[in-house]
Formats: C-alpha cells, sequence, structure tokens
C-alpha cells in the first residue's frame, strides 16, 4: 500500500470567517473559498478545507468537541485504493465514490478518506547555508535573507491525534495499512512513517482520555529553518498567538514553531526534518521536555546594540 501521506485535512468550526482569514494569513492559498468556507493549499496542492460545523457535506463529527472530520490520505495509484479497500473492507464498511476515492473509518472512529493523489511535484531550491570546511553553497553577492524573502508553507507534513488507546491505533496503521514506527516516546506514543513517504513522520499519537479524542495539531514543511521563522515572525505580527517555539526537536530533528489556531488545535511551521528507509531501528525515550527538544527558543522584540539587553526592566 503506497500511501503517500495527509494530502489535506477537512475541518467544521465554529467560525469560518476567523478560519479563513487565519489560513490565509498563516501562508496557505485561498483556493474557491467563500462564505461557506473553502480550501487553503500549500505550494504543492496539500491543505486544509474549512467548513462551517453544520454543513451538511460533512463527515460526522466526532463524540467530542474536537473539529476535525477527515484526513484525505494521498496514495500513488488506484492500485493502491483496491489493495486498502480490500484489506479493510475484511472488518467495516468500505465506502468507494464515485471519483474512484474511498470512505471509511479507523478504530478509533477517526473517518478517513484514501485517494490517488492531487498534490503536484515541486522543484524549489532548499535553503542554502554556507559553512567554513565545506563548498559554499551561495554565490559571491548572493544574499542568505532579505526582508521580503518568500516564506510560504510547501507541503503538509504531518497529523498528530489524541488517542485513548496507542495500541489499537498503531496496530491499524501498521498491520493494516503498512505504516512503520520510527521513534517512541514512552507515556506518549510511537512516530509513523507511510511506506511511500521516507519523512520521519507523518503521524503521531499522543495517549488521552477518550473525551479528548481528536486532533493535537498540524504541521506543514517550510524550505528550511530561515523560512520557518520569518514565517513564523510575520505570523505574530498579524497578532497570531504563539504556543510553543521556535525549536528543535530531538526526534526527526526538525525545526518547529507552534501556534494556536480557531480550529480547535495547533499549527505548526516545520523544516529539515530526517529521513529513514527501512534500514532504521526505532528509537525509545520517556516523554518529556528532555526528548521534545534540543534547542527551544523565546521570542523576544527586535534590539540591537546600545540599548538595553532584551528583557532588562527600564
Amino acid at each position: 500500500m503506497n500511501i503517500i501521506g495527509p494530502d489535506y485535512l477537512v475541518f467544521g468550526v465554529d467560525d469560518v470567517a476567523a478560519c479563513c482569514e487565519y489560513l490565509a494569513d498563516f501562508g496557505l492559498k485561498p483556493v474557491d473559498v467563500t462564505e461557506a468556507g473553502g480550501r487553503f493549499e500549500t505550494l504543492d496542492g496539500t491543505g486544509i478545507v474549512i467548513r462551517h460545523k453544520s454543513d451538511p457535506s460533512l463527515p460526522a463529527p466526532l463524540p467530542t468537541s474536537n473539529m476535525l472530520r477527515q484526513q484525505v490520505y494521498g496514495v500513488r495509484s488506484s492500485e493502491d485504493l483496491d489493495a486498502i479497500e480490500t484489506e479493510l473492507s475484511k472488518d467495516r464498511r468500505v465506502n468507494r465514490l464515485a471519483d474512484g476515492s474511498i470512505e471509511l473509518k479507523d478504530d478509533h472512529g477517526f473517518e478517513l478518506k484514501f485517494q490517488v493523489t492531487t498534490r503536484r511535484e515541486l522543484d524549489m531550491p532548499a535553503e542554502k547555508i554556507n559553512a567554513p570546511g565545506a563548498p559554499a553553497q551561495r554565490k559571491p553577492n548572493e544574499l542568505g535573507v532579505w526582508e521580503e524573502m518568500p516564506a510560504l508553507p510547501r507541503t503538509l507534513s504531518h497529523v498528530v491525534l489524541f488517542v485513548p488507546d496507542i495500541e489499537i491505533a498503531t496496530d491499524f496503521y501498521c498491520r493494516r495499512l503498512g505504516f512503520v514506527v520510527t521513534d517512541i516516546l514512552t507515556g506518549a506514543g510511537p512516530f509513523l512513517r507511510p511506506k511511500a513517504n521516507d519523512d520521519h513522520h507523518t503521524l503521531f499519537f499522543i495517549r488521552t482520555p477518550d473525551y479528548m479524542k481528536g486532533i493535537e495539531h498540524l504541521a506543514f514543511h517550510m524550505g528550511g529553518p530561515t523560512e520557518l521563522m520569518v514565517a513564523g515572525t510575520r505570523f505574530v505580527k498579524k497578532g497570531y498567538q504563539s504556543f510553543w517555539g521556535p525549536g528543535r526537536h530531538k526526534f526527526g530533528s526538525n525545526w518547529f514553531w507552534y501556534f494556536n489556531s480557531p480550529m480547535g488545535c495547533h499549527i505548526e511551521y516545520d523544516a529539515d526534518m530526517d529521513k529513514h528507509d527501512d534500514n532504521w531501528v526505532a528509537r525509545e525515550a520517556p516523554n518529556g521536555p528532555e526528548a521534545s527538544q534540543i534547542v527551544l527558543f523565546e521570542l523576544k522584540e527586535k534590539w540591537a546594540p546600545g540599548g538595553p539587553p532584551p528583557g532588562a526592566k527600564h
């Protein structure tokens, strides 16, 4: 089953206008967006769909207050859809839609859809660095940063879910759908990557009581840590609240910056995630601050030499 990762997520929200403004300010492109909501895309076409929670076209809500309605996964071919349908129809209803995609529920009741991926191939340079002892990546007079530099989300990276039973969740995605455990935070849950994606993870579980079941956060890959810092700083300047970061995780090695959102979950900019193949041996560490990040920074107002030190009382 050549599952690539999430193509888009569907939300049923309380305030459509606030969510639409938020996602546009975050850097996603509105596509066919009206007062009823619509789609917001990254540069490769993955993204988020927003509808009002009463919209009859939405899948049924979770029995919690969580606003996530559906996770839509992209696969490589129609043969992969056939394989998923054959496997999962053994013990649940699988609905085949007119466009060939299939819909079903996982073992925790999350609504899933699988489709031949609609994501577009990207052909863009990554962030370039110059370091002593290595060939320069930027040519003479080529700047590494400038005031108006582009910093837009390139693709939908990963999803983190609150689930009450880690074993049930892991068994479904690994044994039934071919995901692989890359690392484990003991007390929280495992990081998973699907077969057709070498990112450290596209899915992560956090063990919580049943009443919290839903999405904790979703993340978008940036072109590098500088883009992440620039995009996050611009977002803060627009008045949005930072939740965690900027910093860099240990498992996955990805840079991160999380923000609160009106969709009832956090949204993350991330950058520079590890890649893995089937030779990788999963690590395990106790969940906690030491395992969660190797560095964590605190956002401060800009400062210049000659003024009082940042944070000084005056």
